[in-house]
């Protein structure tokens, strides 16, 4: 599987890297079938709903008093190529959850990552993202596995992406 492949809303993977079918993954979350069980699941189902536009899904799964006037219009105006979901770490404790992922993507010919670490509440059943910190991050060395978990090394894959 190459790139592209994690980004085709064609393609039977999710984007938000389960190796699982996005019909049996994230898609439910999208089309209000299913309700994400823990954070890291929300978290994964945004990633999702980022790289298919699915702009809705974000605005109603962000906590509406965290919202800050966001609207789908705005996230819409992004032209960001998403190209790998890597989460560090994830932890729950009653309601209240955080998610630390590296969220990479490529814009006029740069890679770079959103590396956050993420806060969620749960209200009546469901959980919300509220606010993340957003933390210094660096590419991956040339011979590193590349950030799209296509297997190979970054120089031999998304690497080429930035001539």
């Amino acid at each position: 599987m190459n790139h592209n492949d994690l980004i085709d809303t064609n393609s039977t993977y999710c984007p938000c890297g389960s190796a699982v079918d996005y019909a049996q993954c994230c898609q439910p979350f999208h089309l209000n079938q299913a309700v994400a069980d823990t954070p890291e699941r929300l978290m994964r189902s945004r990633y999702s709903a980022f790289v298919l536009k699915q702009f809705h899904y974000l605005i109603v799964t962000h906590h509406a008093d965290h919202l800050q006037g966001l609207t789908e219009k705005q996230l819409a105006q992004f032209k960001t190529q998403w190209l790998g979901l890597e989460v560090l770490s994830s932890t729950q404790c009653a309601e209240k959850g955080e998610v630390i992922f590296k969220a990479w993507f490529i814009e006029d010919k740069k890679i770079d990552a959103i590396y956050e670490r993420s806060s969620f509440i749960q209200q009546d059943g469901h959980w919300f993202y509220t606010s993340g910190t957003q933390m210094h991050n660096r590419l991956p060395g040339r011979n590193d596995a590349c950030i799209c978990h296509s297997g190979k090394k970054f120089k031999l894959c998304c690497a080429k992406l930035m001539s």
